[in-house]
């Protein structure tokens, strides 16, 4: 999700918003607050203990997510803003987030020493958070579709353009995913690979909705965010391996 501006004008086509955004700094924080609430449920649901280890790793995942999806930004699209010092200040991404979520886990894992799986509450939690900070996508205008012909599934920007509905499918595909998430949790399907399988999911359905997007490219259609979507099915495809790997072992 990126927050680019513009020092005189909100510019539509590039979803532009500016920033301190009210509607969308409520989600955001929303978001926080409710997912913070349900990791602390589904700890105890799995009958664990919540301790400082615990809070530490989810501690651990927004900091490198919030890292991790700034980096992003600047990776994908620093250069087309490289004359915007607000839009390189606020601009971020959810791509990256992701993969710095993942990295700020394992990083904190490393330092409490806590060895326990976390992934089957993040496949849960993530995509909640994401879903809901996408209605503040919707309010506030920003991370907006292609322009395309006017249609019932279309939505006005505040040119008056039809665009594709962006932030609206990518809210569609979370509420889906944490849908089977949790269906996952109550049955026990694909018990410690759910994040994983998220974002292998994620991945590969964002690298085919950038081409709907309305983002800035490298070349032709292709753009960064191509690049770290690729990112995150690897990323998934690695984790996913090494947990079955992990299980094969006797003992």
């Amino acid at each position: 999700m990126q927050l680019p501006t513009d020092s005189s004008t909100v510019d539509a086509t590039s979803g532009a918003i500016p920033i301190g955004s009210p509607i969308y700094t409520l989600t955001t924080l929303a978001g926080i607050v409710i997912t913070a609430l349900l990791w602390r449920k589904l700890v105890r649901s799995e009958g664990r203990v919540p301790d400082d280890r615990l809070y530490a790793v989810y501690g651990g995942a927004l900091a490198g997510a919030y890292l991790g999806a700034k980096l992003a930004f600047l990776f994908a699209e620093g250069w087309h803003f490289r004359d915007n010092w607000a839009a390189l200040l606020s601009g971020h991404s959810v791509t990256g987030a992701l993969l710095g979520g993942v990295l700020g886990v394992e990083t904190a894992k490393s330092i409490t020493g806590y060895r326990h799986g976390t992934g089957d509450m993040f496949a849960v939690t993530v995509p909640l958070a994401l879903a809901i900070g996408r209605v503040g996508c919707v309010f506030a205008g920003c991370c907006q579709g292609v322009e395309c012909d006017a249609a019932w599934w279309t939505v006005t920007d505040t040119h008056g353009h039809a665009r594709w509905p962006a932030p609206q499918a990518e809210m569609a595909f979370n509420l889906l995913f944490l849908a089977w998430a949790l269906c996952a949790w109550r049955f026990g399907w694909m018990r410690g690979q759910r994040f994983n399988i998220y974002l292998m999911a994620y991945g590969t359905f964002r690298f085919a909705h950038e081409f709907a997007r309305d983002d800035a490219r490298w070349f032709g259609t292709f753009g960064g965010y191509h690049v770290v979507a690729l990112a995150i099915i690897a990323t998934g495809a690695w984790m996913y391996a090494r947990r079955a790997s992990s299980k094969s072992v006797p003992g």
